[in-house]
């Protein structure tokens, strides 16, 4: 691993286990000691491992640190130590204002690991929070997002993830809310919130708004990671579930093809099929065989039988009719805009650009980059000058220097120049 990405890869990989066992351990009323405890365990990490190296095993040295610090706080501060007191007592705590030990055991074992979790993902999925605070605690806890990137990836500003993230905290406080794993019967409720939250940074991984990359892999994978937690607890692990990996395994099969050697762009149809990972899309198909095998359906079944036709290598009007047609279900099943504009694609490769023309402009997305760019594909040998005003106005709403690369080229494939800038 380079060690200049070291840690912000064992902050993506490590940072919600941390987070979720010390608020198992300590309850979730102590969350924020308990971000704040982890956060400082990476600060101390950049500033120790800047002076005298690495250690020898980086993640076991996080966790040691985190477990310092934490008993640290219970030993110094006082209001922790008085509030958790009671709670630890079948433990044998003891005051340590009184100068005596302190004795707290943080089981730090890759199942109580797992378990603590799962336990997060269903307690900030909880009823008492409101649906919006739910996602950008669970982007916040469970997936180490800063604020910033929270904001970007829900469209919104810092100050408003802020309310949210202390509006959640609060209902759970008020609310006495244990971390636990609830009953199986409320499991099915909650469960829908976790799958979206797991969707979404998948999503911010695949699409990627951060300035320098449009490709960001620990965020796929650590979405695929926490939905694999849920395939092996029992309770968890149904249809959609299956489903959501399912379509996680084809789309990230193509990671490799998506992006060139140099960071640029790569358009699905000049993509090289013989980088797609076969042992991805074969797992892809073992998930959604589980997933298929109950009858039950949900938005992630069409969406995985969307993705798995795009790892189909030929370019057939059969592949586009059957891309076509699980779009219209999933429309009627589920409406979103964005899935309503990729329609249109797929409707342009069996029926014709000027068609699926009129179906794009029908949605008026006007300020949105993919709507933008599409339709600078679609109108493109149709009415350039139309194709070009598109490509101009993505080319403004681009947020990376590979999107504005890609638009460039396109730009100048148009227009004949040498390209502008990017």
């Amino acid at each position: 691993m380079d060690e200049r990405n070291l840690i912000p890869e064992l902050y993506r990989k490590e940072y919600n286990k941390m987070v979720s066992v010390l608020c198992s351990r300590f309850g979730l009323p102590f969350m924020d000691t308990a971000l704040d405890i982890v956060s400082d365990t990476f600060l101390s990490a950049a500033e120790s491992w800047g002076l005298k190296g690495v250690p020898e095993n980086p993640t076991a040295w996080l966790y040691k640190v985190a477990r310092n610090k934490a008993l640290n706080a219970v030993k110094h501060d006082r209001i922790f130590q008085t509030q958790i007191r009671s709670d630890l007592s079948h433990d044998n705590a003891q005051n340590a204002s009184g100068g005596q030990n302190v004795d707290i055991e943080i089981d730090l074992s890759p199942r109580n690991i797992t378990d603590s979790q799962l336990q997060m993902m269903f307690a900030i999925c909880h009823p008492l929070v409101p649906s919006e605070a739910q996602v950008s605690l669970a982007l916040r806890v469970l997936c180490g997002f800063t604020i910033d990137e929270i904001a970007t990836t829900l469209l919104t500003n810092k100050g408003n993830i802020n309310k949210r993230l202390f509006r959640a905290k609060e209902r759970l406080r008020e609310g006495n809310i244990q971390l636990a794993l609830p009953e199986s019967a409320e499991i099915s409720s909650r469960l829908d919130t976790v799958l979206v939250i797991l969707y979404l940074l998948f999503n911010e991984g695949y699409y990627s708004a951060s300035p320098d990359k449009v490709l960001r892999k620990d965020f796929c994978l650590e979405a695929m990671r926490l939905a694999y937690l849920l395939t092996e607890y029992g309770p968890t692990s149904q249809p959609r579930v299956h489903a959501l990996i399912a379509l996680m395994c084809f789309q990230a099969s193509r990671f490799e093809a998506r992006i060139s050697q140099s960071g640029d762009m790569i358009v699905y149809e000049d993509q090289d099929n013989t980088l797609w990972d076969t042992a991805l899309i074969n797992q892809g198909n073992a998930f959604f065989v589980r997933a298929s095998a109950a009858g039950e359906i949900s938005r992630y079944h069409f969406e995985a039988a969307i993705a798995w036709w795009h790892t189909h290598q030929s370019n057939t009007r059969e592949k586009w009719e059957n891309i076509l047609r699980l779009y219209n279900h999933l429309l009627i099943f589920e409406y979103s805009p964005m899935a309503a504009l990729n329609r249109t694609y797929a409707f342009s490769r069996v029926y014709g650009k000027e068609g699926a023309i009129a179906e794009a402009e029908k949605l008026q997305l006007s300020g949105n980059l993919f709507y933008h760019s599409l339709l600078g594909e679609l109108y493109g040998g149709v009415d350039d000058g139309m194709a070009i005003h598109h490509f101009k106005k993505a080319l403004e709403l681009a947020g990376t220097p590979p999107e504005r690369t890609l638009l460039s080229n396109r730009l100048s494939l148009l227009t004949g120049s040498a390209g502008l800038p990017g």
